[in-house]
Order: C-alpha cells, then sequence, then structure tokens
C-alpha cells in the first residue's frame, strides 16, 4: 500500500496494487471518534447491572477468564444483548442512509418511509392470528418489510423512475394502512396475546442471544460491503439521475438494488428486536453534520447508528423511572423531538 504525495487538502489517496481511493479526514476521523465512544458505551454497559462488575473483571470475563458467574453473565447475557443492539442500530443506520439518498429526503428512513410498519404488521399477524414462535415471527417481519418496500416501490414508480419526493409520500401511506392493519390486530386478539403482540412492537433488546448476533452479523457481512460498492454510485444519483446516467450509472437498477439491500439491512433488524424507530432517521444525518460533506455516508452510519441504539439501551437500563422502558420506546421518544426540531429548523 502506498500513500501518493503530498497530501490533499481534505484526505489523501491510498493505492493498493491497481486499485486506488480516495481517504477524507475528517470523516475518517469522526468515524474514529465515533468507534471510540462506541468501546466505551460497551464497557460501561458491560459493567452495569444487577451485578456490578469493574472495568477490568469485564475485559477478563469478555475473553473468558475469571469467576464463573462474572463470564456467564458477561458473556452468556451482556456481551449478546450488546453486540444485538450494535449490529441492529448499524443496520438500521446504513439503512436509512440508503432510502434517504433514494428519495434525496431527510424523511426518507424505513421509519418514515413504511418499511418499519410494514414488517411489524406481519409479525404481528403472525403472533395475533397463527401464534407463531420466535423463528416464525421473525421470518413473517421480514417477508412483510420486503412486500411493502415492494409495493412502495412499485407505486412509486412513473415514468421509468421512482425515487424522490413520491417515493417518500407512497411510503407513508402503504405506513398508515400497515398501522391500522396492526392496530385492527392487536384489538381483535386475546388479552394474553394482546400484550405479547404489544410487547414485540414496543422494541426489545432484553434476552437477545448468540443467535441473534450469528444472524445479524451474516446479514451485515453479506449486504454492507455491496452497498458500499453501490454508494459511489448512490452519490452520483443524488446530482440527478439524468446526470449520473450520463456518467454511465444504471440509474433505476442501481436504486432497486440499493432498495432491496436496504430492505433487507431493515427487515433483520425488526426480526431481531421488533421496531426500533429514530436511529435510522437520526445516523445519516448526524454522521453527515459530524462529517460536513455531501454524499451517501454508509459507514459512519452504520457506525454511528451503533452508538445511538447501545447508548439509548444503556440509558433505557441504566435511568430509574419506575419501570423498564423498552429501548424501542425511548429511541421513539427521542425519535419524536428529533423530528419536530426538523421540521422547525426547515420551516
Amino acid at each position: 500500500m502506498s500513500l501518493d504525495t503530498p497530501r490533499l487538502a481534505s484526505g489523501f489517496r491510498v493505492a493498493v496494487g491497481p486499485v486506488r481511493t480516495r481517504v477524507l479526514v475528517r470523516p475518517l476521523a469522526v468515524g474514529g471518534f465515533a468507534i471510540v465512544v462506541l468501546a466505551i458505551v460497551g464497557v460501561v454497559t458491560l459493567m452495569h447491572g444487577t451485578l456490578r462488575i469493574p472495568a477490568g473483571e469485564v475485559v477478563d470475563a469478555v475473553f473468558g477468564n475469571g469467576e464463573d458467574r462474572v463470564v456467564r453473565t458477561v458473556r452468556g447475557r451482556r456481551l449478546p444483548r450488546f453486540l444485538t443492539g450494535v449490529l441492529v442500530g448499524g443496520g438500521l443506520g446504513a439503512a436509512g442512509a440508503v432510502f434517504q439518498s433514494v428519495s434525496r429526503n431527510a424523511l426518507g428512513s424505513p421509519d418514515i418511509i413504511g418499511l418499519t410498519a410494514g414488517a411489524s404488521a406481519a409479525a404481528v399477524t403472525q403472533v395475533v392470528v397463527f401464534d407463531g414462535d420466535r423463528v416464525a415471527v421473525a421470518l413473517s417481519a421480514l417477508v412483510g418489510g420486503v412486500g411493502t418496500a415492494l409495493a412502495v416501490y412499485l407505486l412509486a414508480r412513473r415514468d421509468g423512475t421512482s425515487g424522490g419526493e413520491r417515493f417518500v409520500l407512497v411510503g407513508i401511506g402503504i405506513g398508515a394502512m400497515c398501522t391500522a392493519v396492526i392496530n385492527l390486530m392487536v384489538v381483535r386478539a386475546e388479552i394474553e396475546t394482546a400484550v405479547n403482540a404489544q410487547t414485540w412492537l414496543a422494541g426489545s433488546l432484553l434476552a437477545r442471544d448468540w443467535t441473534h448476533v450469528q444472524m445479524l452479523a451474516a446479514a451485515s457481512v453479506v449486504l454492507l460491503p455491496v452497498l458500499v460498492v453501490l454508494g459511489r454510485r448512490l452519490t452520483m444519483m443524488e446530482m440527478g439521475d439524468d446526470l449520473a446516467a450520463g456518467l454511465g450509472v444504471n440509474v433505476e437498477r442501481v436504486r432497486f438494488a440499493t432498495i432491496v439491500l436496504g430492505v433487507l439491512l431493515t427487515g433483520a433488524a425488526v426480526a431481531a428486536t421488533g421496531p426500533i424507530a429514530f436511529v435510522a432517521l437520526a445516523a445519516p444525518q448526524i454522521a453527515g453534520r459530524l462529517s460536513n460533506r455531501s454524499g451517501v455516508r454508509l459507514v459512519n452510519s452504520w457506525i454511528i447508528g451503533a452508538v445511538l441504539l447501545a447508548a439509548a439501551d444503556l440509558a433505557s437500563e441504566a435511568v430509574d423511572l419506575g419501570l423498564r422502558m423498552p429501548v424501542g420506546t425511548l429511541t421513539a421518544l427521542l425519535g419524536g423531538v428529533y423530528l419536530m426540531w426538523l421540521l422547525g429548523r426547515k420551516a
């Protein structure tokens, strides 16, 4: 690997064999700082709980050293919960970056355009109508998210294109319909079933285990590299479909491919934890503001999404409100405040 000199004002070029890329300093620094914050949140999360564990013992327990009860607590319960939160938050952050780019709208996140609602409607239907187990509910959420995305894409498509404001508006309408289905399912359910459905709809990292970590890690390893490769084309498309096509981008094919990848990331996240609001909306925008650059910020959106959800889960456990608040409820409260601020700022 070699570095081209002199160093560019905004970054530097890296050459690995025939592959050359430009690395921007500020986004790199933002990503590095976010990783440090995530590591600190992780250590504090593993320390906190009924059994308080010093930081040194936490680090030892992660590697399987120390007292048996400490190792069981850290590796058996707290670490898989934390990693699930990291992977879910990261996946939602990257998916949010995709949909905001495709729609060219700051509100174009899976929460707003109905994908989360579609996945939730399918999962709740599985719980209420078919009394499905955890695996069936997760698969239903994934299928529901994909089906909702396909409906939004087809209904938003006009004159051979499907992006822009129409994509958001169609998504909002379909999301409202899916929310109505959720309410109908909960109302017609028996009391115990309705409670189970509402618990899932709250979005929680409670009792998440290594099965969830493995599923989410596999989805991230398969989907994220492809998204990163397509990220440069998405950035070109943000300048306009005609200009991107003139630069050799097959606009509609790239748009459809990135939507599919974003939907799969969102579906995997919802399947693992239930609906988690706010993260997909805020993470790409925070990444953009901190990086101070335009374009699709997939990697930093992933890292910041992971930080947001991990920190929210820690806050939901650490702040004593007289009840144990599911992390999805906390992120929804924060997301409402953020959305009002965002709309007020753009007014």
